[in-house]
Parts: structure tokens; sequence; C-alpha cells
């Protein structure tokens, strides 16, 4: 038997156990769930981000990071897609942690091709998870094969709640272990589902506080090499527009690729947030950075088992929650 038999073996094994942590036994959380009532649902859901993809190279990012947010708060339920109410302008959205969230309107646009197809059949909670697992697939990273059957929330819960479960920006490992800790992942899949950070931007509002004190001098800047906090400092200098979506940095050199170059740079003081500093520090996490630098194929496996566990955290299934109709309403 080769190492790779042996990992497909191990990571069966470990969703496994991952589904029956979260309870999800009897087959509610299958691979084969809509295979009967929309067995074409992966495909239209492909075919419907390719054209968005190709138009837009920024999308992979920013909806891999919206089921992030999602299955932070009260499990991955799509909670997240729920449009403020008028009434008090209050939901999960307007939580000061999901700044700079976009391309919630993608999922909209997918239930609706899949609702064409198949009505009333399929949760936006699962599109959310398979659209993230595109996300990856498509800028270069591990193709996922996740299990559906999610239901979504006939709730939104509080930007008060999305305030506290959301990880902040000045997150450090300690933080890091205990959150993923309590979806099951260990500690080398805790490192791995961090490698997500090879994609997309930072914003200046969530470095500010690394580069800046608010009384002036410096910063907690952790490991940072030089010439690479003269660059952060440049495009976020001090008094800039922190809080405008404009401005930003690149998370790495190669932020539209899926890849292991988060790891390279953190090792050579490039991180950009506080966790991606201190992850090369720590002794329980420096030698699996080192690792998943250098073996890429070992980085895509240990991270498509940590986004199992994360897509599997917290779910509704069965008879709980309900299959809106609307991805941002609830009915």
């Amino acid at each position: 038997m080769n190492n790779m038999d042996m990992r497909t073996i191990v990571a069966m094994v470990l969703m496994f156990v991952v589904l029956r942590i979260n309870g999800v036994e009897g087959g509610a959380l299958q691979y084969n769930f809509y295979e009967k009532s929309c067995p074409q649902l992966e495909d239209i859901v492909r075919a419907g981000l390719q054209p968005i993809f190709l138009t837009d190279p920024t999308s992979p990012a920013a909806l891999l990071r919206l089921m992030f947010h999602d299955c932070q708060v009260q499990g991955c339920d799509a909670s997240i897609l729920v449009d403020p109410v008028e009434a008090d302008g209050l939901s999960e959205m307007t939580s000061a942690k999901n700044f700079g969230i976009r391309k919630r309107e993608l999922i909209s646009i997918l239930k609706s091709m899949v609702e064409a197809a198949c009505p009333e059949q399929v949760s936006c909670a699962d599109i959310l998870v398979l659209a993230a697992r595109e996300a990856v697939a498509r800028s270069g990273g591990p193709q996922i094969k996740v299990p559906l059957g999610r239901r979504d929330s006939s709730t939104a819960p509080s930007y008060e709640l999305a305030d506290t479960l959301i990880p902040p920006a000045t997150t450090g490992v300690d933080d890091m272990l205990h959150i993923f800790a309590r979806k099951g992942m260990t500690i080398e899949e805790s490192v791995a589902i961090m490698g997500a950070h090879t994609l997309g931007v930072t914003h200046c509002l969530n470095i500010v506080n690394r580069l800046y004190k608010p009384e002036g001098g410096e910063g907690d800047q952790g490991l940072m090499e030089p010439r690479f906090e003269a660059f952060l400092r440049l495009n976020c200098p001090k008094g800039c527009l922190a809080a405008s979506n404009a401005s930003f940095v690149l998370n790495d050199p190669t932020a539209l690729m899926f890849d292991n170059r988060y790891y390279m740079n953190a090792m050579g003081g490039r991180g950009v947030l506080r966790i991606d500093a201190e992850i090369v520090l720590d002794p329980r996490t420096a030698q699996i950075v080192e690792h998943f630098a250098a073996d890429q194929d070992d980085f895509f496996h240990a991270f498509s088992t940590a986004f199992l566990k994360l897509s599997a955290s917290g779910v509704l299934i069965g008879d709980q929650g309900v299959v809106r109709n609307k991805c941002n309403v609830i009915d």
C-alpha cells in the first residue's frame, strides 16, 4: 500500500469521526445526499461560478472567507447570508468582525440556478460550502469532496454573537489552537486551515495596531522582516483610510493562487497578521509551518481534512433548521 492510499484511508476515517462528533449519524451528512433530489447540484454550482471566477479572480478568496465566517458563529448554516431587517438594521452581517466580507450575492445567484433545476431541495448552507470548495480548487488548491445535507438557520444571530465568536485580527497561537480544537482539529490541521490566508488580501484596518501604537511609537510587530515592515507602513500609513475596503495589502505575492507560499512568507518574517508572525515562533506549530513550506502536497492533504471538519461544524441536520427559498431572507 503506497502513501497516497494510506492518506485516503486516514482521511475517510477522520471524516467518519467528524460526522459522529457532530451528531450526524444515520446518513444526515452524506456524499450522495442529493443523489435523487438534485443529482446535478455540483455541476450547477461549478458552472455558475466559472464565469464569475474568470471575470473577477478575487472571488475565490471572498467565497472562502465567507464560509469561514459563517461557520464560526453558530455553525455552517448560511446565517451570514441573511440581510439586516429594516426595522432594526441589525444582523450577523452588521458585526464589525465582518468588515470586508464580499460576494454574498453570489450564493443567492447560485441558489436561483439550483432552484430552477431542483425546487426547494438544496440548502443555502450546502451551496455556500460547495462554492468555497470550488474556490479552493479553482485557485489551484486541493479537490475536496464534501458531504452534504446541511440545513439553513431559521433565525439570524445578532451582531453581538458574531462579534464574540469571530476571531479578531489580534488572535495569537493559543487562541487559534483553542478555536480549532473545539471543531475537532489536530494541531497540524489547525496550522493547515490557517493556510487559507494564502488567498486574498488583508485590510489595513486589521494591521494598523500591529504597525502603530495608538499613542505613537512602535506597534506589536512580532517577527517582521524590516523591508516588509517598511512595505506595510508604506501601504498602510498612519492616518490612512483604514476603514475603507480599498485600503489593503496582498496576503502574499501569489494572492490569487492557493499554494503553500503563506508558510514560506511566515518563515521569512513576511506574515501580515499577528498569527502569521507567531505561528513560526511557537514550538507547537513551528515545525509544522516548516514542513508545509517544504511540502505542498502534505499541506493540501491536511487542509482538506481541516476543511471537512470546519464545514461539518455545528451543522443543522434532519428536521433541524429549514431550506430557505431565498438565501438572504428568513422565510
